[in-house]
């Protein structure tokens, strides 16, 4: 059945082009079918024609001409039953800041930030949404094409601090600052032996693998591709890495570490090129638990300051704000 539907663009709407809060907000359509909807004025923005890249604003109206099913009204009652019965909650412990824009979360080693292809494993992103549904914060069936998200991911076996948007505003700003690098990022991490200089900064290439979901670092771009006959050199990137001993123990040694370039694995990747790998990590290093004892790699993304150089918007009020994660990564027993 085909009818008329008027859709009320929200606040965490505002800004948005049309195509992609549509895309979002109707069910199962395809993208082929909603720019030939918008085409041929079965969408209307405000009761004119409008085009796929066309800005919408709070309080706008989209008049929206199509079959009833790709409104699919049970959705998100189903989405909201998720959340209340399914989604684990954030403990306090886990929250390392909270305000009314964002939420910095200790997310803990073992947990994917995002569902992975089944989609019924739980995540950090579901447990942030079952925690601000609880607290009244959030409501699927109240927003158009906008959940809280996550800003930063980290892998899943290493833990620290996440950041979270509660609104679209606050995930756009934070989004730029992060692509600009404006946000200061440490990570601590336990290694096995002592490197030979207390602190240095790493510089070499790095190249990704992926269908292994790999990297593998060489000291030249030449040797790269040599060893792994890469034909073209955009394959190929730099890695640039600083780190400095902090506390050296009987074997191992606890290492501060920032990243001067953001690569795929880069930390675990760099530090067991210079043949220091992190302890408990199976993939560039040593896992087996029963030397160990980990689990997991002792890795953790430790410090976050935030550093703007430009305006901020609604989120000035961050700027030169610091914030520690709770894990310890001392423990090499």
């Amino acid at each position: 059945m085909i009818e008329i539907r008027i859709i009320k663009a929200g606040k965490n709407d505002d800004g948005k082009r049309i195509d992609k809060f549509l895309l979002k907000t109707l069910y199962g359509m395809p993208q082929s079918l909603l720019y030939k909807m918008i085409r041929t004025k079965k969408i209307k923005l405000n009761g004119k024609r409008c085009e796929p890249d066309t800005l919408i604003s709070e309080g706008d109206e989209i008049a929206c001409y199509i079959s009833d099913e790709f409104f699919c009204d049970g959705a998100k009652d189903e989405k909201s039953v998720f959340l209340q019965n399914k989604a684990l909650d954030l403990k306090k412990s886990e929250i390392v800041y909270e305000d009314e824009n964002v939420i910095l979360i200790d997310k803990p080693q073992g947990e994917l930030v995002h569902s992975g292809k089944s989609g019924t494993e739980p995540c950090l992103a579901d447990r942030l949404c079952g925690y601000l549904y609880k607290k009244g914060e959030y409501n699927p069936k109240e927003q158009n094409s906008f959940a809280p998200a996550l800003c930063n991911r980290l892998d899943r076996n290493t833990c620290g601090i996440v950041i979270a948007a509660k609104n679209a505003s606050s995930l756009a700003i934070m989004n730029q600052k992060i692509k600009d690098r404006e946000l200061h990022k440490k990570y601590l991490c336990t290694v096995y032996g002592v490197p030979e200089k207390k602190e240095a900064t790493l510089k070499d290439y790095l190249y990704k693998d992926k269908d292994k979901n790999k990297v593998y670092i060489f000291s030249s771009p030449d040797q790269a591709k040599k060893k792994l006959r890469i034909k073209y050199d955009d394959d190929i990137k730099t890695v640039i890495t600083k780190y400095k001993v902090l506390k050296k123990f009987e074997d191992k040694s606890l290492v501060e570490v920032e990243l001067i370039t953001g690569r795929t694995h880069q930390i675990r990747a760099h530090l067991a090129y210079i043949g220091h790998p992190i302890v408990g990590d199976g993939k560039y290093g040593v896992n087996h638990k029963s030397k160990t004892g980990k689990q997991y790699q002792m890795l953790c993304s430790y410090y976050l300051k935030f550093d703007f150089k430009t305006d901020a918007g609604i989120l000035n009020y961050l700027d030169k704000k610091e914030f520690k994660s709770g894990y310890n990564m001392e423990n090499t027993k």
